[in-house]
């Protein structure tokens, strides 16, 4: 299907005392009404997603020294992966969204893999470090979710259903 992208460029940090999943669904609606104005005929997507362990926020790490500690302390632990996608529709001002929440158990890492998986993938614009549809998925002993495209930050199968739901068929 064809489609434009931009850039909402919107503050993405989050509030005080604010859950993982309830900033992902702030932001994904956020992003979508900010370009609204720039396209007021459009069905508009937003996503975000946050990503947590053992109640610490991981967000995009940056740099390497970030990466590290965010992979160090993952290792041998369960992290939570919160992604929200929002479809507006500008014409109509509706609103579908959806959060998927994903959990992602990695492996025990050593410091040498940790250093040999950033020195290829370089995921410093990746919330928790991680990218699973690349290098990443070595990290990962498990993944639980009902939408394993949650974890690359757009959960597809959740878009698929809010587009239905705003008269978009997507194989139709």
């Amino acid at each position: 299907m064809p489609f434009e992208c931009a850039d909402p460029r919107i503050d993405e940090a989050p509030r005080p005392q604010e859950a993982p999943v309830a900033t992902a669904l702030r932001l994904a609606e956020a992003k979508a009404r900010a370009v609204a104005g720039s396209f007021a005929d459009a069905l508009i997507i937003g996503s975000d997603q946050v990503a947590s362990c053992e109640g610490q926020l991981l967000g995009k790490p940056g740099n390497h020294a970030n990466a590290v500690r965010q992979l160090s302390a993952q290792s041998g632990k369960t992290a939570s992966f919160d992604t929200a996608v929002a479809v507006f529709d500008a014409r109509a001002g509706t609103l579908g969204i959806r959060a998927v929440a994903c959990r992602v158990t990695f492996r025990r890492l050593s410091p040498a893999q940790i250093e040999a998986y950033l020195r290829i993938e370089q995921p410093y614009d990746c919330a928790g470090s991680a990218k699973a549809e690349g290098l990443g998925i070595a990290l990962i002993e498990r993944i639980e979710t009902e939408d394993p495209t949650s974890l690359i930050g757009l959960p597809l199968i959740a878009l698929t259903e809010l587009l239905a739901d705003a008269g978009v068929t997507v194989l139709g």
